[in-house]
């Protein structure tokens, strides 16, 4: 059985288990400590500092998100120490980027901005002053706006460690460090899969995806857990629909198997064709030579099929008759389609896309 450790937190005392962070103690006994640097999963790095707790007998404030327990410590989350340090740190990422939530993808959504309302920040003592970077749209499914960017490093570590990808890392220093591929390329230019997981990292709006812009607020979005419909892995993934449109697509963390939250390319961002004005929305038959495709009803096609399969089974015999499965269905939907050519036409004529 694991140890546990005894501490204090907030003048409760509470139990953690052995390896934990206060951070992680601190959230398992329901006190919120705020986070941007923070991110499940990848490497604990300490970099924002707006986690910063009171620890008895320690020189300064501690780093919550890196900081392991130990027994007797006695941990203070929200002491007027504590809210100084975090509404500094919070003003200078304010005043050190371009954070205009009027016309922002995040806006409702933004970490940093969730924290300027609850430090109860009106205005940074600091003058804002925005780097000037260009906006990046050269690709049609990522823009990227550094001038936003808080410099968590959040995006990398989830390209790097979560998707292995290691296109992302930090470049110069001081006021002039900032995130992207390597030599300042943009993403079109690099080795970039564009599985979009780094927009899902990002906690403000540095990394948005294109195809979602001005379509729908973050509080106007429902989110509808489903099933990838590319491959059998079965991916979990959130449907964010405004007005009965997909929008766009965002991994689903919460639910967990198989694909903990992440993404391919094609499950991020391969679902345009659900609302192509040249999907086919009816059953198309042509009853014979020169006859034009019409409209019919599903009752009506599927009994034109119905009645092809049993006249080429009847006249030439069940090997005569083929199937091919689609990669895009369910694992069960494949499996009965065997089953039916197999049982029902009796051929073992039947492949699947996949493989070929």
């Amino acid at each position: 059985m694991e140890s546990k450790v005894p501490l204090t937190v907030d003048g409760k005392k509470v139990e953690a288990q052995a390896g934990e962070t206060i951070l992680e103690a601190a959230r398992a006994q329901g006190i919120t400590i705020p986070t941007l640097c923070h991110y499940s999963r990848t490497t604990r790095v300490g970099a924002c500092r707006v986690c910063v707790v009171e620890v008895e007998h320690s020189r300064s404030l501690v780093a919550s998100c890196c900081m392991p327990v130990s027994p007797g410590m006695v941990i203070s989350t929200n002491t007027p120490r504590v809210k100084a340090a975090q509404r500094l740190v919070v003003e200078l990422l304010w005043a050190s980027g371009d954070h205009n939530c009027l016309a922002c993808e995040q806006n409702g959504a933004c970490e940093l901005q969730d924290l300027v309302y609850r430090l109860g920040i009106e205005k940074p003592r600091f003058a804002i002053d925005p780097p000037g970077y260009p906006i990046e749209t050269s690709n049609t499914m990522l823009q990227r706006d550094l001038n936003k960017c808080i410099l968590c490093g959040r995006c990398i570590r989830a390209c790097n460690e979560i998707q292995v990808n290691e296109i992302l890392d930090f470049s110069c220093r001081g006021s002039r460090a900032k995130v992207g591929p390597a030599f300042g390329a943009d993403y079109i230019a690099s080795d970039c899969v564009f599985c979009g997981e780094c927009a899902d990292a990002c906690p403000v709006g540095a990394i948005t995806f294109r195809q979602a812009r001005f379509a729908g607020r973050p509080w106007e979005i429902q989110k509808v857990r489903t099933t990838c419909p590319y491959c059998g892995v079965g991916c979990q993934m959130d449907l964010n629909l405004h007005n009965g449109t997909i929008i766009k697509v965002t991994g689903n963390r919460a639910y967990g198997q198989p694909n903990g939250g992440s993404l391919c390319v094609k499950g991020r961002f391969g679902l345009d064709f659900v609302h192509h004005p040249d999907r086919l929305q009816t059953p198309l038959i042509r009853k014979g030579k020169g006859e034009n495709l019409r409209e019919a009803t599903w009752e009506e096609a599927y009994g034109f099929i119905a009645a092809k399969l049993r006249a080429v089974k009847e006249q030439s015999g069940p090997d005569h008759i083929a199937g091919l499965a689609s990669a895009r269905c369910t694992n069960e939907e494949n499996y009965l389609f065997q089953k039916f050519m197999r049982a029902v036409i009796g051929t073992n004529h039947v492949d699947h896309c996949a493989r070929l």
